[in-house]
């Protein structure tokens, strides 16, 4: 006799457990972040930390409203996601356009791919000093920084992506009387869209970086430049919050690139 434990969930019984584990990720999700908010700030009520070098969740809102005035915060904050968006479409664009050219004529990609490896090997931070010189202390040189940070990487994954591709189905393609256009706009293309979607994942996040990073060089404007702004004149409170708000900015845009991929890249 099957004991009650050992009986198969029905649907019903599944979706319930499904939604009951959902919220439990949920809850531990916000009680882990509101819990380290609340020993931070009391860490630093208590002085267990230095509250000028280490700041505070109320400091940070303080510092926050300060710069409410004018809109001066939503300015970096705009100037930030504008470049990040900016680089985030020109490499999406790049590395499809370059993968799909490699794999359309392989005897290119036998010449290019070690320099394609060599690019992504490099440290970009250590490049950005020289794109001020070329470009100029302005907005195009933290693009370029951030472009550079990831665009490499996309191209050698979604090209290798494009050559693994189910030969058995680019066979089928060609029985059929299909031409190479014809393979890779319904065969290769379409099974690797969900591989795409996940190098737009990390891409965004590349990209934000990136842009910090060019910032942190040449920018008047923008996240990175309040961060280091606010640690030369050791507004401190400034510099966490910027960091702060950049992790909040950081989850937001992986939250719409994962809404396209549950749309389009899980099927």
């Amino acid at each position: 006799m099957k004991t009650k434990s050992s009986l198969p969930m029905t649907q019903t019984e599944f979706i319930r457990r499904y939604k009951q584990d959902k919220k439990l990720v949920i809850f531990l999700r916000v009680f882990i972040l509101v819990l380290f908010f609340l020993l931070w700030e009391g860490a630093a009520r208590l002085f267990l930390i230095d509250p000028f070098i280490f700041s505070s969740p109320v400091r940070l809102i303080q510092a926050f409203i300060d710069l409410l005035p004018g809109g001066e915060i939503f300015f970096h904050m705009g100037i930030t996601l504008l470049e990040t968006f900016i680089s985030f479409f020109l490499v999406l664009a790049l590395g499809l356009v370059t993968s799909v050219i490699l794999w359309w004529k392989r005897s290119i990609s036998q010449v290019i791919e070690p320099y394609l490896i060599a690019l992504n090997s490099l440290p970009k931070s250590a490049l950005a000093p020289i794109l001020i010189v070329w470009l100029g202390n302005n907005m195009k040189t933290i693009i370029v920084c951030a472009i550079m940070l990831a665009v490499f990487g996309t191209i050698i994954n979604l090209y290798t992506d494009f050559v693994n591709t189910d030969p058995d189905k680019i066979l089928l393609v060609k029985t059929l009387g299909g031409n190479k256009k014809d393979i890779l706009f319904k065969v290769v293309i379409p099974q690797n869209l969900p591989a795409l979607i996940s190098s737009m994942k990390v891409n965004i996040g590349l990209c934000l970086v990136g842009v910090i990073i060019g910032e942190f060089l040449a920018a008047n404007a923008g996240l990175g430049y309040l961060i280091i702004y606010g640690s030369q004149v050791f507004k401190l409170d400034w510099v966490m919050m910027s960091i702060v708000i950049l992790c909040i900015m950081a989850t937001m845009l992986y939250g719409i690139v994962r809404f396209f991929e549950k749309k389009y890249g899980e099927k």
